[in-house]
């Protein structure tokens, strides 16, 4: 065989398992952009945050290394997610009061744990930002919709955005405690988890680990999957908080 035809019979072969990883894949993307899509007000069409994904696919056949020893769906997993996530940026769909309105919500949630010494209640949350507990619930649904990228922070090494969603485990056997001994972030991410109140906790798990739908967790917790927004969306203020608090912590550390 030529060395033209051994590179024409490579390429081909290449192409072919290409395509073959393209069409396995599919399903995945669909799956991503209905997780995302349920949380988002009905005028953002499903469609969009498929083809966008798709496009992170394609984007992820390229870029695969296979001498990094990773299987190609869980690379392609995570290059699927930040392509919707950030097709969603650049739309700018959410209102922005409702940004504004979260903004007031986590500001709120971050003095009165100050003051308080500790995560405060929904309650005494309403309290602070002046109306009942029934308006604070209605709000945090509301405003669950804008966190589908919630679980992105500053790195406390270069201050450039990193998305948690990286460091949960992707096996189940994966357990938290090997997944902290691997990088100080992991580590501060199990912390502010810990910290979290139990149901909270649960949620979070639930979606993110066992990769649920929020009417899935629903049914396993006992709960309407509004509630389960509600309580995602709190985790999620109460997650920053404490994350914020840990990673400016670990900077004071480093540099003292």
């Amino acid at each position: 065989m030529s060395d033209a035809t051994r590179r024409a019979y490579t390429a081909w072969r290449d192409d072919e398992e290409r395509e073959r990883l393209l069409v396995e894949q599919l399903p995945q993307v669909r799956y991503i952009a209905r997780r995302i899509h349920e949380r988002l007000p009905r005028h953002v069409p499903l469609e969009d945050l498929v083809h966008a994904g798709v496009v992170g696919l394609i984007d992820a056949l390229h870029k695969f290394d296979r001498s990094k020893h990773v299987q190609f769906g869980s690379y392609a997993k995570f290059r699927i997610r930040g392509a919707i996530l950030d097709s969603l940026r650049e739309m700018d769909w959410s209102p922005r009061d409702l940004r504004r309105k979260a903004r007031r919500v986590e500001e709120a949630h971050n003095q009165l744990r100050s003051r308080l010494g500790r995560n405060p209640a929904e309650p005494e949350l309403a309290a602070e930002l002046g109306m009942d507990l029934h308006g604070l619930q209605a709000l945090l649904r509301e405003i669950d919709g804008l966190e589908v990228g919630s679980l992105r922070v500053a790195s406390s090494r270069d201050g450039k955005e990193e998305d948690l969603c990286e460091f949960l485990p992707n096996h189940p056997e994966e357990t938290p405690l090997l997944l902290c001994l691997r990088s100080e972030m992991k580590e501060l991410l199990a912390k502010a988890i810990s910290d979290l109140p139990e149901k909270e906790r649960q949620v979070l798990a639930l979606y993110y680990y066992e990769e649920l739908t929020m009417k899935e967790v629903g049914a396993v917790l006992g709960v309407g999957e509004s509630r389960v927004s509600q309580i995602h969306s709190m985790a999620v203020v109460r997650l920053r908080a404490r994350l914020s608090e840990l990673t400016r912590g670990a900077s004071a550390g480093a540099g003292a």
